[in-house]
């Protein structure tokens, strides 16, 4: 980084980091000793949408490996498409299985990066639910910056989030996880599958 890039504010990318998503088992216990919130064990991968032969050839490696887990209960990975025209790798397990779900997404990312659809991919998330209040989380990795962020939609409110929530499980997990600082990427990932 030059003196220019300084000036201008421009900052060096942070390189990712999948082993930052090893750390999301020890963040639940945080997590739900401190607000109620208990995984879901679903989970999802976010990725810009890629056609042709070798997006489609790896994405048939990914999904057989993962299918090919005898602990997953029947539940296959499934591929979906949000209205943005994302696509989303989403597994499902047991919700006491974490960490077999943060293998899932660690593999979905690790092969994707090597079959050089990193630039591709967006983000990943893990589903939290607080069953006393009936309320959705999910700590969100973004894969460019190397970080998490918590996103907490309100319940019936539309496209609102609870903004007091999200800042307290940024308290909560500092320790715990690589929290994004720059609150203008803490994107709003509505009706993320794996939420």
């Amino acid at each position: 980084m030059g003196l220019l890039d300084i000036l201008l504010g421009r900052t060096k990318a942070v390189a990712p980091d999948l082993d930052q998503l090893f750390g999301l088992p020890s963040a639940a216990v945080t997590l739900e000793a401190a607000t109620g919130f208990v995984p879901t064990g679903r989970g999802a991968v976010c990725f810009a949408t890629v056609e042709g032969a070798a997006f489609e050839q790896t994405h048939r490696e990914v999904q057989a490996l993962l299918d090919a887990d005898a602990d997953r209960d029947g539940v296959p990975v499934r591929l979906t498409r949000d209205s943005y025209g994302y696509s989303w790798l989403v597994s499902e397990r047991s919700p006491d299985r974490l960490p077999d779900l943060v293998n899932d997404l660690h593999a979905v990312n690790s092969s994707m990066e090597v079959n050089g659809f990193g630039p591709q991919l967006l983000c990943s998330l893990a589903g939290f639910r607080n069953p006393a209040e009936d309320r959705a989380l999910a700590l969100v990795y973004l894969y460019k910056r190397g970080t998490f962020y918590p996103f907490a939609p309100l319940p019936g409110a539309g496209q609102r989030r609870d903004n007091a929530l999200e800042l307290r499980v940024k308290a909560t997990l500092g320790n715990d996880l690589r929290l994004e600082e720059d609150l203008g990427r803490w994107f709003p990932v509505w009706g993320a599958p794996g939420l």
